[in-house]
């Protein structure tokens, strides 16, 4: 092993209460830019004790879990290149406000789960500062070099090029080594991958993972670039790894959860099901975008789905899918839209109807605006106009979200028709609906087939409701076929008002609106 004195440690801290509902099975979670979600000490720096200021806020629109993006020490804003794996941020705080935050939300019910961010570290990371030396400090194979030769003989550079990378050649030079050789860093020359063929590299992401999970009593993990570990080349390494990963967290916390960032079809995600409770489904989040915008579900999302919840149920019977509108990395859903409301509010029906566990991205319930870079995706949060927003976290201008393009929180509060207490509505009767609850629930195709509708089936137990969609801006009468299927049915959920249940079978769904219906 490399020297002790470089190794990170894992201090001993008395853990938070744990949440006693198992993450992801049932419930909506919310991810959160803590630099941008609520300052606390008036720094202009959203902070630990500001997400803590604001559970009541997250109980209240019915959220069971939070999602927090990086909180380790970190030179970037958005820290996804780490320098500790076992600190906090010195500006969102300390390790007693994170342990603070875990326990007032373990007494509200709901869990905490943290990015945990493995695929790379920082290139200050003290790990690859020891790893530049020279070839022969022991910590040098934490990381993968390859000489140019080698590079060339195997043309990694083309075949390895993704969507992911923002630059054309993965390979990086570092200036002034005492060696020719180049580090491989997918995503930027500041964020050099980990070796995980190294296994004193496995061993101490483990060690840092267990020490969240029971030290500190974080109840599971968001796994960036999870399809990355290794590179395409040698993908059947990933799925070992991931499988290696639950195992041993699982050793220390059983039930633990972990969701993964997987971007890929189907068949290729399916495999990482093996070692991760969940992956989010970025394809679906893009036609969830697609759909409301055009009025029309041109590629049949619930046919999709359903091939794909076969594919993935093949691997893992129990396979968590995570679904979101947007999130950190994508053009919000309220950009998207332009605005538009009734779009917005069709595109959270389906979200929070469809199977699978749900994510919202902070501020997406307000309507919040942002396109590339991604720092105006990740602006600050809109509690309250100008003066009156004294916790708004103002670590950057805004240029999409502002008081005069997003109406802030405690105006829509206040607005019974609203966004923000349009999911609200939506959430909480969600969460009381064993069927929409239960995020394992099987989904079902229905026979309706209707211009403008979108019409599914999910089933719980002995249990099962009969989901209707009105995608256009003209209420519609849905024909149930067979007709008989519409008898000791009744609506439990109308998320505009006039939704009519007639005699002969028809639904009267109005325009841009969801209708539940449910034997009684």
């Amino acid at each position: 092993m490399p020297d002790a004195s470089v190794q990170s440690t894992s201090p001993r801290f008395t853990r938070a209460s744990s949440a006693q509902t198992v993450t992801g099975h049932t419930g909506v979670h919310y991810e959160i830019f803590v630099r941008a979600f609520c300052d606390s000490n008036g720094d202009g720096i959203g902070d630990l004790n500001g997400v803590t200021s604001k559970l009541d806020y997250l109980k209240e629109l019915g959220v069971s879990a939070i999602w927090l993006m990086p909180i380790n020490p970190s030179p970037s804003y958005h820290m996804y290149d780490v320098t500790d794996y076992y600190s906090i941020a010195p500006e969102y705080g300390t390790m007693d406000d994170f342990l603070r935050l875990i326990q007032e939300a373990h007494q509200r019910g709901m869990k905490v789960i943290m990015d945990f961010v493995i695929n790379h570290t920082s290139r200050q990371h003290p790990w690859f500062i020891e790893a530049c030396k020279s070839k022969d400090n022991p910590y040098h194979d934490w990381y993968v070099w390859m000489s140019q030769k080698e590079i060339n003989a195997l043309n990694i550079a083309s075949r390895e090029m993704t969507a992911d990378s923002q630059e054309k050649n993965p390979w990086h030079r570092v200036p002034g080594a005492p060696f020719s050789e180049k580090y491989y860093a997918l995503f930027w020359s500041g964020m050099p991958d980990l070796n995980y063929d190294n296994p004193n590299v496995r061993q101490e992401i483990y060690k840092a993972g267990k020490f969240w999970l029971t030290d500190v009593g974080v109840d599971g993990f968001r796994l960036d670039a999870a399809r990355h570990i290794y590179p395409d080349w040698e993908e059947p390494k990933n799925h070992q790894f991931w499988e290696e990963f639950g195992r041993e967290m699982e050793s220390v916390k059983p039930g633990v959860y972990t969701v993964g960032e997987v971007w890929t079809r189907a068949e290729r995600i399916a495999p990482y099901f093996r070692g991760l409770k969940a992956n989010f489904n970025f394809d679906l989040s893009l036609a969830l975008q697609e759909i409301p915008f055009k009025e029309r579900d041109t590629a049949g999302i619930i046919r999709i789905l359903l091939q794909n919840h076969a594919i993935f149920a093949q691997v893992n019977p129990n396979f968590i899918d995570a679904i979101m509108l947007s999130n950190h990395d994508q053009t919000r859903i309220g950009s998207f839209l332009n605005g538009n409301l009734n779009h917005l509010k069709v595109a959270a029906n389906l979200l929070l109807t469809l199977p699978g566990n749900p994510y919202i991205y902070y501020g997406e319930e307000i309507g919040m605006l942002g396109a590339k870079p991604d720092e105006n995706i990740r602006e600050p949060f809109l509690w309250n106009i100008g003066r009156q927003d004294p916790q708004r976290a103002r670590w950057r201008r805004a240029n999409y979200s502002t008081s005069r393009t997003v109406t802030p929180l405690a105006q829509q509060q206040a607005d019974p028709n609203s966004l923000y207490n349009h999911y609200k509505r939506l959430i909480h009767f969600r969460n009381s609906n064993p069927v929409l609850n239960d995020n394992l629930s099987k989904l079902e195709a229905s026979e309706i087939q209707q211009k403008n509708v979108i019409a599914f089936v999910r089933k719980s137990g002995d249990r099962s409701v009969l989901i209707l969609h009105n995608l256009s801006k003209r209420g519609l009468d849905v024909v149930i076929y067979p007709a008989e299927t519409a008898e000791g049915r009744q609506i439990v959920l109308d998320t505009v008002g006039g939704a009519k249940l007639f005699k002969d079978g028809k639904v009267r769904v109005p325009a841009y609106g969801c209708v539940v219906l449910e034997r009684v």
